[in-house]
């Protein structure tokens, strides 16, 4: 038999938040028809990611106004996974996602803030997902145009104190395009412009956020400006 959680017993235990508890029960049950018989646990947890996806566009706005614009069903998804495509039939995510990506919203390749909650993997991350081809040789031509810019930002110990690398991925070798034997090449074999910094399972959730995320948030925003700006030139010229 399958382990399964007590649901009331073990929210006792852990009285701050309701996310992470749920989505590590989800994890154990990942079907219907327990779902459905835990659908009022499930709605308070959604309460709660929406109320810290609030909070979070206010932080975001304190240095991207136009984030202040953006409503919660901007930067959420929901936990309802599409399987027509996947061998994996789980009916619902085990994570919750917030991405909070202004002006344009959560489906611009333009890079953003993301907040992961998932048991034992919760994160913040700045930049996107891998951009097609085109968008990204514009942002390795934008570093290797302006590479004294680009190492000021992700080499200063600001930046590397919250995030000690950029890209979640590399090439092996340098892209074409550019000269391989060039000093910088290896700012350029990433295969995304994205930072991530791992936290504990409560740090989105427990007290004193907005003191411990601002200055990540300060240095997101010094890679996202610089990368948002080849992007945005990029799709001015098309």
């Amino acid at each position: 038999m399958r382990d399964t959680y007590n649901m009331p017993d073990y929210y006792s235990q852990i009285p701050m938040s309701k996310i992470i508890p749920f989505l590590k029960a989800l994890r154990l049950n990942n079907d219907r028809e327990w779902f459905a018989a835990h659908k009022a646990e499930y709605l308070d947890v959604k309460a709660e990611v929406e109320e810290l996806a609030m909070r979070l566009i206010s932080l975001v706005a304190e240095v991207e106004p136009s984030a202040a614009a953006m409503r919660v069903s901007d930067v959420t998804y929901r936990i309802y996974r599409d399987t027509r495509f996947s061998a994996d039939k789980s009916p619902y995510k085990t994570h919750i996602g917030i991405f909070i990506n202004p002006p344009f919203g959560k489906k611009s390749w333009r890079n953003g803030y993301y907040f992961h909650l998932e048991p034992g993997n919760c994160f913040v991350c700045g930049g996107n997902m891998p951009a097609p081809g085109p968008l990204m040789r514009a942002m390795r031509q934008s570093v290797y145009d302006n590479i004294e810019e680009y190492i000021d930002i992700v080499e200063s110990a600001e930046f590397k104190a919250f995030f000690p690398t950029v890209g979640m991925d590399r090439l092996k070798m340098a892209p074409k395009g550019f000269p391989k034997d060039w000093e910088h090449i290896d700012y350029l074999k990433v295969k995304d412009f994205g930072t991530l910094m791992p936290v504990a399972d409560n740090y989105l959730t427990s007290t004193g956020l907005a003191e411990r995320l601002r200055p990540a948030i300060a240095q997101m925003k010094r890679l996202n400006d610089f990368i948002n700006y080849a992007i945005d030139d990029y799709e001015g010229r098309l």
